[in-house]
């Protein structure tokens, strides 16, 4: 045994100490059940003997008022320690509560520890450049040019015009009809509703040789040798 060095007193835990408490005011409910059945058996007592032994009645009474002292002392300390288990128990959650924001603080001091203002605008603005890139390359790969040079859209219908107007010279040849070649004709203006709209001169019709139509002729014959000469000069066989 040692006699110099006394044991040293372990701490006692919150958690620790509302058990404790709790389990006193098990025992003090117990122990108030047994003297509330010691109250109830004096009381009976004292009825018994009311009439044939006075002196036992008065005893029996006198029990029941130390019991019932002991019972109300007894429900003051329930009342005391039943507030200090609730101070406790209050207690240790505002600890834990504390210990809990304690941690949370730290982990945002670990997460910033790397991080300011100046890192967080420098990486927006990386994220801007990167996403107008990306919306350039977008828009560059969409452009048409890249699969040929750019068209004028106003030459292609006049080379649209052309080819219509060459097929044209094959139907009226291959009819025997003579092609007329029209004059072009500006934009002209004609009235419509209250304004005026402008209209598209015709195209010009197009013949590989220019031809004056012939004069009228009064017999059939002459009518033929003019188109058989037409035709000679376009070097187009009978």
């Amino acid at each position: 045994m040692n006699l110099f060095f006394a044991k040293k007193k372990e701490k006692a835990t919150p958690k620790d100490a509302i058990i404790n408490l709790r389990e006193t005011l098990s025992m003090l409910e117990k122990r108030e059940a047994h003297i509330q059945s010691k109250i109830d058996a004096e009381v009976k007592t004292a009825r018994a003997n009311l009439t044939s032994n006075k002196r036992a009645a008065l005893l029996a009474l006198k029990r029941k008022k130390m019991y019932e002292g002991q019972l109300e002392k007894m429900s003051g300390t329930r009342i005391t320690i039943e507030g200090q288990a609730m101070s406790i128990e209050a207690a240790n959650v505002n600890l834990e509560t504390m210990k809990a924001m304690e941690r949370g603080a730290a982990a945002m001091k670990l997460i910033h520890k790397d991080l300011n203002i100046d890192k967080v605008d420098q990486t927006m603005e990386d994220i801007r450049d990167q996403m107008d890139l990306a919306n350039e390359v977008s828009d560059a790969i969409s452009q048409p040019q890249l699969f040929g040079p750019e068209m004028d859209e106003d030459e292609l219908l006049a080379e649209l015009d052309e080819l219509e107007q060459e097929e044209l010279d094959k139907q009226l040849l291959n009819s025997g009809r003579v092609p007329v070649s029209l004059p072009k004709l500006p934009a002209a203006s004609v009235a419509s509703g209250s304004g005026r709209v402008p209209v598209r001169s015709p195209v010009a019709v197009r013949s590989p040789v220019a031809v004056r139509s012939p004069p009228v002729a009064e017999h059939v014959d002459e009518e033929d040798d003019e188109l058989a000469e037409l035709r000679e000069s376009m070097g187009m066989a009978m």
